[in-house]
């Protein structure tokens, strides 16, 4: 006699890139729970690092476009109707839209989206209004929204985006998926983060800062070179490891070509798919970004024992302990993101036990198989009071 059948989850996101970067650790444990599909713009790429999933590749547009974002929504449901998920959990805002309304539209049982930081949050006008507008309905037409920490939870609150008229629930202290000790562990990537070194063409006595994101205005690119210029002024030996897709759209071309030494001792790096190695080189990371959602690369970078600089912003203020951990400064504050990358420069015994802190504290709430037991337990929740066995 067949047992019960496995619940069907379905994680639907907008690019790729998330897989790994949100979804990776949770899709590692998840198989041998639930059945389980993602969906997203050529999700497929990573089938051969996680082959007990089910992948449907749907192209979702991260910018608006009426007809692109219809015939995605024609899709998901297409596809929702096909695999008849008993839940369906999105994250990024593009796809958490068409999930809400498809999910709404099939009667998915469990309608789940989880906020990562609000692209409206640094908008103003009739913009924010709008985007606001589409964040509510996606709380609207959900089973349960959550969010990926607890100061999100309370600046969504604050503007009415709300669970049953209460702050949405966090998984624990924060985080989508936690951090991946088998991965992330100098134990492990040590021999080749010195290859890395070593090709970089870092020297064991440099400094090194490390900024790890999309290059954008709104992660705080800019900033972040202009910030180090004047540190490198003072201090040659630091380098700063600049790693991420450039998206400013030729402002950091026109720095350099009004200025050539703006990007001295700057790494330039694109878009890469061992994160982990770039952290295991540096002192320090930097974070200097206008929104955010928890910070993924903060307990990354922790569990490697290095501190983070981040900006003192919702969601940063859950993954970085000021003074603790690391530094908190103002947003766009280009002084005192001066000032905190000096202070670790200068006080290196101080920025290794900032370092230490912040790997004690991963350790103890941030662990991928602690936030996918919360996952879990959140689903089976929602199971029980839908009546899934």
């Amino acid at each position: 006699m067949d047992g019960p059948r496995q619940v069907k989850v379905m994680r639907i996101v907008t690019s790729s890139e998330c897989v790994p970067w949100h979804l990776g650790n949770t899709l590692k444990r998840i198989f041998k729970d639930f059945e389980v599909s993602v969906v997203g713009h050529n999700v497929s790429d990573h089938s051969a690092l996680f082959p007990n999933v089910r992948w449907f590749d749907l192209h979702i547009s991260r910018k608006v476009s009426f007809l692109s974002d219809l015939y995605a929504l024609i899709n998901l449901i297409r596809i929702i109707t096909l695999v008849k998920p008993d839940i369906v959990h999105s994250i990024m805002p593009k796809a958490g839209l068409l999930t809400a309304i498809a999910g709404f539209i099939c009667r998915v049982p469990i309608r789940i989206h989880t906020f990562t930081g609000q692209v409206w949050a640094t908008q103003t006008g009739f913009l924010r209004q709008f985007l606001w507008s589409l964040d509510k309905l996606i709380a609207t037409l959900n089973t349960v929204c959550l969010s990926d920490s607890p100061s999100q939870s309370t600046f969504l609150f604050q503007h009415n985006i709300t669970y049953a008229g209460v702050p949405l629930p966090v998984l624990l202290k924060g985080s989508l998926s936690g951090y991946d000790n088998d991965k992330i562990n100098l134990k492990v990537i040590g021999s080749q983060a010195e290859l890395l070194r070593d090709s970089l063409g870092v020297d064991r006595s440099d400094f090194v800062f490390a900024y790890i994101a999309r290059k954008t205005r709104d992660k705080g690119a800019i900033d972040m070179i202009l910030a180090f210029s004047m540190v490198t002024n003072l201090y040659p030996k630091a380098k700063l490891v600049y790693v991420g897709p450039d998206e400013t759209g030729g402002e950091i071309d026109e720095m350099r070509k009004t200025n050539p030494r703006i990007l001295n001792n700057v790494l330039s790096v694109g878009k890469v798919n061992n994160h982990e190695l770039y952290l295991a080189i540096s002192h320090v990371l930097c974070l200097p970004s206008y929104r955010e959602g928890f910070g993924t690369i903060v307990i990354d970078a922790a569990a490697l024992g290095i501190p983070t600089i981040g900006s003192n912003i919702v969601g940063l203020v859950d993954s970085i302990e000021d003074g603790q951990t690391g530094i908190l400064f103002p947003a766009g504050n280009l002084d005192q993101l001066k000032d905190a990358m000096l202070f670790m420069l200068q006080n290196v015994e101080k920025c290794k036990q900032m370092g230490q802190l912040a790997k004690q504290r991963v350790e103890a709430h941030f662990t991928a198989d602690i936030l996918y037991a919360a996952l879990k337990r959140l689903y089976h929740q929602h199971m029980c009071k839908n009546d899934l066995k």
